[in-house]
């Protein structure tokens, strides 16, 4: 398959610490990547460099079909779309939903004075609809829920049809609830093949929807493990990438991970 990302020996570094370590990984087309790690091992590091917002100190990245420092990264990023914190803190709180999801068609953030036509609006609309928030189409992003500001940015991170697709922690925060109402609406995603290649970051395995395919792990900026999900989240990977015994198991599409108890 196609390679839609890759990074070949990247290191990023800052302050004389690498953030990333001589990271090597490629996604290709038609799959799905989750990223787990604890914190500080370098995982929205990585999702930066594939939202091309930010460039490797060494190494390559190349973002469907460009390089990073090869390209002008203004005109490629449209063709990603990305839902994270770091978005969420640029959206003026009294901005509406639906105007949340509708001005990423200019990639802006606080609708000003674009001109959108209904077809943009109805797509809004029907992208609020798939993560169950359409009746929230009105409302002042800061009236939202956590959960509901989390559903609002995936919506907008498919606004502009994005050839791939970077989440960061869509179910940070979020209750039992909300979580599984996005992990369906994710796994709903994961599953169609219309879907861009994805790339999720995450702390907790019970997060990652059904329908995705390789996971990464990492551990202070290097790749503990890389490849199908099912050989790669093991209970031995996923104990040498957080630093204690853990068990992992999987229950049909989904997975759950506990400390091991010793003695």
């Amino acid at each position: 398959m196609p390679s839609a990302a890759a990074l070949h020996d990247v290191v990023v570094r800052r302050s004389g610490r690498n953030l990333l370590d001589h990271v090597d990984v490629e996604v290709s087309e038609g799959e799905r990547w989750v990223v787990l790690g604890p914190n500080g091992a370098g995982k929205s590091t990585m999702l930066r460099l594939l939202a091309a917002r930010l460039h490797p100190t060494s190494g390559s990245v190349d973002i469907l079909g460009e390089r990073l420092g090869r390209t002008d990264v203004f005109e490629l990023r449209p063709l990603i779309g990305l839902a994270s914190q770091e978005l969420a803190e640029t959206i003026p709180e009294t901005e509406k939903a639906i105007d949340v999801v509708v001005t990423a068609g200019y990639g802006v953030t606080g609708r000003w004075r674009e001109e959108y036509d209904e077809i943009d609006l109805d797509r809004a609309r029907e992208l609020l609809a798939a993560f169950g928030v359409d009746d929230l189409a009105e409302r002042s992003f800061a009236t939202l829920s956590t959960g509901e500001r989390k559903r609002v940015l995936s919506a907008r991170a498919l606004m502009t049809d994005p050839e791939l697709l970077l989440l960061d922690e869509p179910a940070s925060g979020l209750d039992l609830g909300g979580r599984e109402e996005l992990v369906r609406s994710l796994s709903i995603l994961a599953k169609d093949p219309a879907t861009p290649v994805t790339v999720m970051v995450t702390h907790h395995v019970e997060e990652i929807p059904p329908g995705f395919t390789h996971a990464l792990l990492l551990r202070a900026g290097t790749i503990v493990a890389a490849g199908p999900i099912g050989q790669t989240l093991t209970s031995q990977n996923l104990t040498r990438t957080f630093g204690l015994p853990l068990m992992v198991e999987q229950h049909g599409e989904r997975f759950t991970a506990r400390a091991v108890q010793l003695g």
